[in-house]
């Protein structure tokens, strides 16, 4: 199962089922290491720079 297939499916729960997912998953992140999150925050900069550069996503400029 693909990532984008597992979130249709969660996005099928209940609110309080989706929000139980949600913690769940954010604690499984509280054990990466540091060097865990840098990585894992430079795949989605790289995968965040494809869909700019295909046109799937724009960016948003917040006033300041």
């Amino acid at each position: 199962m693909t990532t984008e297939q597992v979130e249709n499916e969660a996005l099928k729960l209940k609110p309080q089922a989706r929000a139980e997912l949600a913690e769940k998953l954010l604690k499984s992140l509280e054990d990466l290491s540091d060097e865990e999150i840098e990585r894992l925050w430079a795949e989605e900069a790289v995968r965040r720079n494809a869909e700019l550069d295909a046109g799937t996503a724009t960016m948003r400029v917040i006033p300041e």
